[in-house]
């Protein structure tokens, strides 16, 4: 089976500053991950790696690979992982919130936040942009432009436009940040449908978040990964509580987890 990231003594620093410590991670093709971490453990400086919008530290027994391959070339590498992150999120509501959700998916192609005259599309690019509408169940953000939706429909828009290459695997970094209840569980129904066609891995510190499909969880600590493992061995009351510094007890019910704290409140990191 393909590995998607194959991660073997990375080491990331900013100046003398050690960020990211001796990453080992190994995620397969079709093996539905979480990484799993509170604020501050690392999250975004590992999706930047994954992304290569930062290079590691070399040394002698450093192993990087995506998709099996050392160098990428990062427009091409977009079309194989797709990365959704809220400030991929933020620009396009700050800078594209007059196109409508047709233009936003078909921005994907080029990777831009407008559709330009210069930019070319065939009848099977828009055959395509439909497609995907109609895969996710988003028919109806067609027409509508990107300042009128709410958050979740933005987010849903920008998966889709990710989608438009078929990647093999989709990143998404803390997905219901911002939802409401009803809106969270509206997208977490969508992520399930989403893992049949690619390789998902989420990146966030909301257990509730982590549904039925992920299978393996990697716990992130300063800057270390923890553990990683089946879902069901790392998602315990002993690591969550030293991952997170605090006591706290892992309920599961109905195949979704929740975390309770001393007080026993529920609590949404």
């Amino acid at each position: 089976m393909m590995n998607i990231i194959a991660f073997e003594h990375v080491d990331v620093a900013y100046e003398d500053v050690t960020i990211l410590h001796d990453i080992r991670l190994c995620i397969k093709k079709g093996q539905h991950s979480a990484i799993l971490g509170a604020n501050g453990s690392g999250k975004s400086t590992l999706i930047k790696l994954f992304s290569n919008d930062i290079y590691p530290r070399y040394n002698d027994a450093m192993k990087k690979e995506i998709f099996g391959k050392r160098v990428w070339d990062i427009w091409e590498l977009k079309k194989h992982l797709g990365i959704i992150t809220n400030d991929l999120h933020y620009e396009f509501t700050k800078r594209a919130g007059l196109l409508n959700g047709f233009e936003v998916v078909l921005s994907g192609f080029y990777s831009s936040f407008h559709i330009y005259k210069h930019q070319e599309f065939s009848p099977l690019h828009t055959q395509k942009v439909d497609e995907v509408l109609g895969f996710l169940g988003i028919e109806h953000l067609r027409d509508k432009v990107l300042c009128e939706m709410s958050t979740g429909e933005v987010r849903k828009c920008i998966i889709a436009r990710a989608l438009v290459h078929d990647p093999h695997a989709m990143i998404l970094d803390e997905p219901t940040v911002g939802l409401d209840i009803k809106a969270q569980h509206a997208f977490i129904k969508m992520l399930k449908k989403l893992a049949q066609k690619c390789t998902i891995v989420l990146i966030t510190h909301h257990l509730e978040e982590i549904f039925e499909e992920i299978s393996q969880v990697i716990l992130l600590k300063s800057g270390r990964i923890v553990k990683q493992g089946a879902k069901e061995a790392m998602l315990n009351d002993d690591l969550l509580s030293f991952v997170f510094d605090m006591p706290l007890h892992v309920s599961l019910e109905n195949g979704r987890y929740s975390i309770k704290s001393r007080d026993e409140s529920c609590m949404n990191f």
